[in-house]
């Protein structure tokens, strides 16, 4: 099978997506981005397969088994596949944590680390089965943030009051866990697949389907996917393992990307890992102007990172909480160097961390507001792609300042904003294949900042 494949390296996660010949998207896979890019590339690009063969799966099942029942087929088989995976990966933790344990430099301290470590490692394999079913809440899309969640909480349980004996359990993950997640997994697919076929096929409400379960997952093993083209974008690009002629801008990308999932689309608002991009497109998603912010990480993804880090939350944690604020802070600084300081301050000062967050949502989105103006304003319809779109309150604050400096528009927030960019870069792997890409000169089209503006746009650089 034909495909046309985007990678989008990130300064926090890799995406990588697949296009096939009628662009439709067959698969989306994202992973941790780490120092080693290539890694993060490989194990992406390897989930967009996965994803990819789950998609013709779904296709093969639905039709031998009617109505709504390859659906719920297709659930519990990717529950099941995920699970076999996720054990997979346990087991390889479990292996990495006793070897660091045994090299710990007390004598002493190994015996009782390794026993709690067996009922830590004992009690998360049973607790993974819970995890994956059909409408579980999905804790994290990556195996760390599951099992370091896990981890930490079981260790705090098991060590109790014996502070040095939790250090000793958390330096144990934090070593292995690298280890652990820079491994592939893919190759194993019609290993796992076949797990998930079997136990599923034993399920009362599936007995009867089970010859089509098994033809369907036999045949879609049997798919072989030729990439006929890959282009790489993101803040991570230059490292690649693509040729030069293989790389575009993460700008062109999101705009082209944003374009193909909501083709009325004129201004696209991007805030990743390391950056803020506000970018206009025309009725084709080519690229007419655009602003980023070009000096920090301020009000980026990082900079959610290391907020929740000082607050000793996930990540994912910050944007639910924010939504329980019952009144805003104004937050100062959004510059990740002084926030820690002003966090810690607030909170002696007695401040809810509740507002405190909703404050830093409004705070940051008025920065995002500022680059708004300076690319031209918000023209319908706008929409909003990158990792931080997942975030409710996030999303909430721009609807809002949205509405106040430009009245009533649709804004277009997809469940896979965040894929938005490795769409674009598939796009255009496919169109450089065929000959028809657009080349675009991004510093000709950055127009300069007005030294005066007026109306909305002045509005919004007042208040950011």
């Amino acid at each position: 099978m034909d495909a046309y494949v985007g990678i989008d390296l990130g300064s926090t996660t890799t995406k990588a997506v697949f296009l096939d010949e009628h662009d439709r998207l067959m698969g989306f896979g994202i992973t941790n981005s780490r120092s080693d890019y290539d890694v993060a590339c490989q194990i992406a690009r390897e989930e967009a397969e996965i994803n990819s063969r789950f998609s013709i799966l779904r296709r093969e099942l639905k039709t031998h088994i009617p109505g709504e029942g390859h659906d719920l087929a297709v659930a519990w088989l990717y529950q099941k596949y995920r699970l076999a995976q996720h054990t997979r990966q346990l087991t390889a933790l479990a292996a990495t944590c006793r070897k660091a344990v045994d090299l710990l430099p007390v004598a002493e301290h190994r015996a009782p680390t390794h026993l709690l470590l067996e009922q830590i490692l004992s009690e998360m394999e049973v607790e993974a089965v819970g995890l994956f079913k059909p409408g579980a809440d999905a804790r994290s899309d990556f195996f760390r943030d599951i099992a370091a969640s896990t981890f930490l909480h079981l260790s705090e349980k098991k060590a109790g009051d014996d502070s040095k004996m939790l250090d000793r359990l958390i330096g144990t993950f934090d070593k292995s866990i690298l280890q652990v997640e820079s491994k592939s997994y893919a190759n194993a697919f019609g290993e796992y697949i076949q797990f998930a076929a079997d136990a599923v096929q034993r399920m009362p409400e599936f007995q009867v389907h089970q010859a089509a379960i098994q033809t369907a997952v036999k045949n879609t093993v049997a798919v072989v996917f030729k990439i006929i083209n890959t282009i790489g974008t993101g803040y991570g690009r230059q490292r690649l393992p693509f040729p030069k002629e293989q790389i575009r801008s993460e700008i062109l990308c999101h705009g082209l990307g944003a374009h193909f999932m909501f083709p009325n689309t004129r201004t696209v608002l991007d805030i990743g890992g390391q950056d803020t991009k506000a970018i206009q497109i025309d009725a084709t998603g080519i690229v007419t102007n655009f602003q980023m912010n070009d000096r920090c990480a301020a009000g980026c993804g990082r900079y959610l990172g290391y907020i929740a880090d000082e607050m000793n939350i996930g990540l994912h944690e910050l944007g639910p909480l924010a939504m329980k604020s019952k009144k805003q802070v104004k937050i100062n600084s959004t510059c990740t160097v002084f926030a820690g300081a002003e966090l810690r301050e607030r909170l002696a000062l007695g401040e809810a961390r509740e507002d405190m967050l909703a404050g830093l949502h409004r705070a940051i989105i008025l920065r995002a507001m500022s680059l708004l103006a300076r690319s031209g304003g918000v023209v319908s319809e706008f929409t909003f792609t990158g990792g931080v779109a997942k975030n409710q309150a996030a999303t909430d604050a721009l609807r809002k300042l949205i509405e106040e400096n430009y009245g009533e528009m649709k804004i277009n927030i997809s469940p896979d904003s965040i894929f938005t960019g490795a769409i674009g870069a598939a796009l255009f792997a496919k169109r450089d294949r065929k000959g028809d890409l657009i080349g675009v000169d991004l510093k000709a089209l950055q127009k300069p900042v007005p030294s005066k503006v007026e109306g909305p746009v002045a509005k919004v650089q007042e208040r950011a």
